[in-house]
């Protein structure tokens, strides 16, 4: 069974603004799958479906209908996004449900071949369609079958995400500040699924920002398919130092982590903004994919590595205690001994403190499927597992390197079964994505920050006892 939005705390974390006039019209479940992107997504559908008088449950079956929010990025994301839409329409067969709403990017990818594949599907919603959600389940309910599917052209301003039903815990969420990417990054799918980058106007995002903490969240964690844009399309310069500065300055949110960097348009003024912010914490996402000049060039991605270790080392040198989190492919089409050797010495040398690889995956409709070369499944697994292991030392000496430290730790949510202990997060880890620290001591609830003194590491994981007094 895969997660039908299934966090423990999710009637007292989400919660519209509103509630229909008009009574309950049906009850629903939702699966929601893929990035923190696609998450803010859901939560905008969610929050549409309950003020238009819907009401969520937690299972799928018995419910009215099922949503199902897919993600298509890549092969294996597809075939978790195809098992859960199969898994659906199961139930339906069944007499579980009534109907299967199947959204988000595998939707917007596949479009009418994705009817082909599962018929049985009852309507789909594009990644631009998201706000029809209400009027495609009133379809459903209606039992009105004459048009299956909602696509919309990608809009030159971003949907707003406001009025969400938040399924991530209360004192955190994601904040997207724009949509779509104009990298053209030959492995990736994203601009055919998400279209062109369009910057979301500061001022909807700050207030945004400001309803969000007004909601109880604390952390707030900025994402984007490509943050460092943010604003040429609209503004013509990029003004992420510009919002990240107004973003620092909102009452109530304790940390504001910034999210998928890419390694082009690091002004001096940004570096300076996220060096002396109150509120951004010294942790970045900047995923780089490769380091050698050939694997840079073929993949498209328009930098070089000296640029990539200059600028590195330059906010190294600015942001004191800098933790920095990247992702690497292996196997890309071409990529030789040689070029992956050099990639493993590049990771040795700059002891990134969190690192994910990915094998590369065939994407038929990319440019990079259409290069020779490519390499054989197991290479690019045995070249993952390689790195993975360097990367191992590295964070595991990491991981030790704090014991006897001192940090303050963002409890998220209790040890199940054990009274007194909790798990939480350093400014060191994003959610779901990075590390946690297993916390013991009296009088600690969710959401509370509190200093912690790390007593052992647990693998990569840190065990703390707390020192201070929760705030």
């Amino acid at each position: 069974m895969l997660p039908i939005v299934d966090r423990p705390n999710l009637p007292e974390a989400a919660r519209p603004t509103a509630s229909s006039p008009h009574g309950v019209k049906g009850t629903y479940a939702f699966v929601s799958l893929g990035c923190p992107k696609n998450l803010v997504d859901s939560e905008r559908m969610l929050g549409l479906l309950q003020l238009d008088g819907y009401r969520l449950v937690h299972e799928p079956d018995g419910a009215d209908l099922v949503v199902v929010n897919t993600c298509g990025f890549i092969e294996q994301a597809r075939q978790e996004s195809y098992g859960a839409i199969r898994e659906m329409l199961e139930l339906k067969r069944r007499g579980g449900t009534r109907g299967v709403i199947v959204s988000g990017c595998l939707a917007e990818r596949e479009k009418e071949a994705l009817l082909e594949q599962c018929p049985e599907i009852d309507y789909l919603v594009g990644v631009f369609g998201r706000d029809s959600v209400t009027k495609v389940a009133d379809r459903l309910i209606g039992g009105l079958h004459e048009q299956r599917s909602v696509f919309q052209p990608a809009p030159t301003t971003p949907l707003s995400d406001r009025s969400r039903l938040r399924i991530t815990p209360r004192h955190f969420a994601y904040l997207k500040i724009s949509e779509g990417c104009d990298r053209l990054c030959t492995f990736c799918a994203i601009p055919k699924m998400r279209g062109k980058h369009a910057t979301k106007p500061m001022e909807d995002v700050l207030a945004e920002a400001r309803e969000l903490a007004a909601d109880g969240v604390r952390e707030l964690n900025i994402v984007a398919q490509d943050t460092t844009y943010y604003g040429l399309d609209l503004y013509g310069k990029t003004r992420l130092a510009e919002l990240l500065s107004e973003l620092d300055k909102i009452e109530g949110l304790d940390w504001i982590r910034v999210m998928y960097l890419y390694p082009m348009y690091f002004t001096d003024e940004l570096i300076d903004v996220l060096a002396k912010a109150r509120r951004i914490v010294p942790y970045l996402d900047m995923p780089l994919q490769h380091i050698n000049d050939t694997m840079l060039r073929r993949m498209q991605r328009r930098v070089n590595r000296q640029e990539t270790e200059s600028l590195l080392a330059k906010l190294r040198q600015a942001i004191p205690d800098l933790v920095m989190r990247t992702t690497f492919i292996t196997g890309f089409p071409g990529e030789t001994d040689e070029q992956f050797a050099e990639l493993v010495e590049f990771v040795r040398e700059q002891h990134f403190e969190r690192l994910g690889v990915f094998t590369y995956s065939f994407e038929p409709d990319t440019p990079a499927a259409r290069l020779p070369d490519h390499v054989d499944a197991v290479v690019k697994e045995a070249r993952r597992d390689e790195l993975m292991g360097v990367q191992q030392e590295i964070a595991l000496e990491f991981s030790a390197s704090r014991v006897g430290q001192s940090y303050d730790v963002l409890l998220d949510r209790p040890v199940p079964e054990e009274k007194g202990a909790w798990i939480g997060r350093t400014y060191a880890d994003a959610p779901d994505v990075d590390t946690v620290v297993y916390v013991s001591g009296k009088g600690l609830r969710a959401g509370q920050i509190v200093k912690c003194e790390i007593v052992a590491a647990h693998g990569y994981d840190l065990v703390a006892a707390a020192v201070g007094k929760p705030r």
